[in-house]
């Protein structure tokens, strides 16, 4: 009798079975990641405690969340309303220093905090993408008990506080701000360079230790010789850069996996909420330039869109006096979309 090609898979198909069957093996157990330090286990004498102090602002304490400690500051009355404000890719929470002081002088309480891998917030060695983002200002809440609140980002801030609202809408409480917000970067405005740098070859080469010491010797022998002149939002990426074992990668990750691209859905998300948005965009900005505020104008139609002419990407620091009026007016209960002025 003649064999068809099904007589032949017949006779392949269960030896085969029973080989995979005895060489199969289960999963190793999951294992939690592995927790790099932050900018608050150098050593006294680092300049980064003179650059950044760990009480910057009052009101400090860590929270202990489960992919590591979070610093965070709370700073204003107790019964304040409330905000949130989350900083960028690169810098912590010291580039609100002329911002924060000011909402809460003006009576709000500010819940201020450093992102993951950044300052001094634990870096957990996974995927900095959007999720991992939004969850740890989700669960910071949570254990600040705060069941919600006005939300202000700056940068890649402001991607995650779009994703955040709409993540976490029952955690906004009505306002949401973007400063030269990030989310919706095309690729091509990315330089060759960032995005060479952000690649896991040059991340790996750059973690093993003979390259972070000549990181270290770097940082150490270009300190500025007049201290007064160190502009300490240079200084502190600096720092991050040559101190910080998982820094790097943090960036890398969140420059390709994170809240800089792809969120179109979250600002249509934010477009139907009902929340009041504020956008706050400078002319100049070479990071996020100034068309990506008419994009997202686009796609969140009702957004009070303010324009800083001849304003780069560090509005919080250079612009902060029309910032902190453009804030408290937005924040107002009396605000109704009506533009400063």
């Amino acid at each position: 009798m003649r064999l068809t090609p099904f007589h032949h898979l017949a006779l392949v198909i269960p030896p085969l079975f029973l080989t995979v069957y005895l060489l199969a093996n289960f999963p190793r157990p999951p294992t939690l990641p592995i927790i790099h330090t932050s900018l608050a286990h150098l050593p006294s004498s680092s300049p980064s405690w003179k650059v950044y102090p760990e009480d910057l602002y009052s009101g400090g304490a860590y929270a202990n969340l489960p992919l590591g400690r979070v610093r965070y500051w709370l700073i204003g009355p107790e019964d304040g309303q409330r905000i949130v404000l989350i900083h960028g890719l690169s810098i912590p929470a010291i580039v609100w220093k002329d911002v924060a002081p000011v909402l809460a002088s003006q009576g709000y309480r500010v819940l201020l905090y450093d992102l993951y891998g950044r300052g001094y917030s634990d870096a957990p060695q996974v995927t900095y993408d959007t999720t991992l983002h939004t969850t740890q200002l989700a669960l910071l809440m949570q254990y600040v008990k705060w069941d919600n609140a006005f939300i202000v980002g700056l940068s890649m801030g402001g991607g995650v506080a779009t994703a955040f609202s709409a993540h976490f809408p029952h955690l906004v409480n009505g306002k949401v701000a973007l400063i030269a917000s990030a989310g919706i970067i095309e690729s091509s405005d990315i330089s060759r360079t960032a995005k060479f740098m952000s690649t896991p070859l040059v991340q790996t080469v750059s973690a093993l230790p003979p390259f972070q010491h000549y990181m270290r010797l770097l940082a150490n022998t270009s300190k500025s010789s007049e201290p007064c002149e160190t502009n300490p939002i240079q200084e502190i990426v600096r720092l991050q850069t040559a101190h910080l074992p998982h820094y790097n990668a943090a960036v890398a990750s969140s420059l390709r996996d994170g809240p800089i691209r792809g969120l179109h859905f979250a600002f249509q998300s934010l477009a139907r909420s009902g929340n009041q948005v504020l956008l706050i965009h400078g002319t100049s900005d070479k990071t996020v330039p100034y068309k990506y505020a008419s994009m997202i104008h686009s796609l969140v139609p009702q957004a009070d869109l303010v324009t800083i002419s001849d304003g780069g990407h560090d509005l919080t620091v250079t612009h902060a006096s029309e910032v902190n009026a453009l804030l408290l007016h937005f924040l107002a209960d009396e605000y109704s979309y009506k533009p400063l002025g």
